[in-house]
């Protein structure tokens, strides 16, 4: 069910579906494939929307998906300006076959995330699966109704749920399996993921593949 989906560093992330290569955050990326179908970014810190990255993802015919916020910084990233898709929290979108959600995703007491930010995660229809990536968020009311069969959640802790509260929160959703992001390298400990997965309950498959 995931072989498909690969984590790199903090919480880029690619998915190969049926409808194309799909590119979430992509960040500090060590190939140029050049692969990209669509590259969603969650919002715009620079872990998170790194011009340099998707310059090494992206094609000429790639779609790029930005929260309203970053909407005019995105621009110069896409070769059609009808490849730029500008979204809201709270929406759902289909692009050539390809189904999507927007989750609101920000802190509860933070500041980094504040919700007035717009900042989304997304929620992918593929191949009769719901694929969740939370993008940077804490244990909130709308990521706990998130409906889901795949989870990737953030669980480094100082901007994001630490991997307590990550588990606390897919304990909640009960996808079939939860994978982590965001520890590592910018912020949390490698072991984070085995402290994370510990806590998850026995039924829910917990998968680490953060390859680098």
């Amino acid at each position: 069910m995931t072989e498909n989906i690969e984590v790199f560093t903090q919480s880029s992330i690619r998915i190969k579906t049926r409808h194309g290569v799909i590119y979430v955050d992509p960040f500090q990326m060590r190939d140029e494939p050049h692969d990209a179908d669509y590259i969603f970014i969650t919002h715009d810190h620079s872990d998170h929307f790194s011009n340099e990255d998707i310059k090494k993802v992206r094609k000429n015919s790639t779609i790029l998906v930005v929260p309203e916020k970053i909407g005019k910084l995105a621009n110069v990233l896409v070769h059609d300006q009808d490849r730029l898709i500008v979204v809201k929290p709270g929406i759902y979108k289909e692009i050539d076959g390809l189904e999507f959600e927007t989750i609101p995703a920000y802190n509860n007491i933070k500041p980094y995330h504040p919700k007035s930010a717009g900042f989304v995660g997304y929620v992918f229809r593929v191949d009769h699966k719901r694929i969740y990536v939370a993008g940077d968020t804490s244990l909130t009311k709308d990521a706990q109704k998130v409906k889901c069969d795949i989870a990737l959640v953030p669980i480094g802790g100082t901007y994001t749920m630490d991997a307590k509260k990550a588990a606390e929160l897919v304990n909640i959703l009960r996808p079939e399996v939860a994978i982590p992001t965001h520890y590592g390298s910018i912020v949390g400990k490698k072991s984070d993921a085995e402290k994370f997965k510990s806590l998850v309950n026995s039924h829910i498959k917990v998968e680490i593949k953060m390859q680098y």
